[in-house]
């Protein structure tokens, strides 16, 4: 199973230790005036292990621009996302390092969408892929439940998860919801057979955007 690119020499998106990041947790917090996303490290035992950045919107004014930071002070910025367009359904997203950097970029299939979520990602290397909700059936229910006013505010029963691949059916990203009153998600970002990973950054970029995104 090989690709029509090769792995970058170095890995693309480095966490704090400097090794290759394989899984994390997205958690949103909600206050009365702030939307707050927190990207958090993971080990191999499933156990959490700090902060990575977090980002933090005015709620109901989501900007087209999301930059995620370090810390509390909001002062170093480590990645960022933005629309190339405004008011536009089938906007590309550009995910940039803190430099500026484009490091890779995704956008909603509303087409495909209709039925069942559908993103497509790509990186500067060459990668695209496409991602859906993981249960076709529960897609349906959710839509159903959106449709029918008396449940508009009430939270979808639902969990709904989503698979990304690569062109020949490699996962490459797989992103899960956990049971919960908080909107928790735990990511995976599994090697490909070349060796190749997705940078943890475009991860977190697109797992934070199929919250926050998801009904644009």
């Amino acid at each position: 199973m090989t690709y029509g690119y090769e792995p970058p020499a170095t890995p693309s998106g480095q966490p704090p230790a400097g090794a290759p990041l394989t899984r994390f947790v997205m958690r949103q917090r909600l206050t009365m005036m702030v939307n707050r996303y927190e990207i958090i490290a993971v080990n191999d035992a499933g156990q959490e292990t700090g902060l990575l950045c977090l980002a933090q919107q005015k709620r109901m004014a989501f900007k087209e621009q999301v930059t995620f930071y370090t810390d509390e002070s909001r002062t170093r910025p480590v990645f960022s996302f933005k629309a190339r367009s405004r008011m536009d359904l089938g906007a590309t997203y550009d995910v940039t390092d803190a430099n500026g950097t484009p490091i890779g970029w995704f956008r909603k299939d509303f087409g495909k969408s209709l039925l069942r979520s559908t993103w497509h990602i790509g990186t500067p290397d060459g990668f695209q892929g496409m991602g859906q909700e993981r249960n076709h059936t529960i897609a349906l229910l959710r839509r159903f439940w959106e449709l029918v006013p008396i449940l508009g505010d009430i939270p979808v029963p639902w969990l709904f998860h989503f698979d990304f691949a690569a062109p020949d059916g490699t996962l490459v990203m797989s992103s899960l919801r956990r049971r919960g009153i908080r909107d928790t998600y735990e990511v995976e970002l599994p090697a490909a057979p070349n060796g190749w990973r997705l940078d943890w950054r475009v991860g977190a970029a697109m797992a934070v955007a199929l919250d926050a995104l998801q009904s644009r």
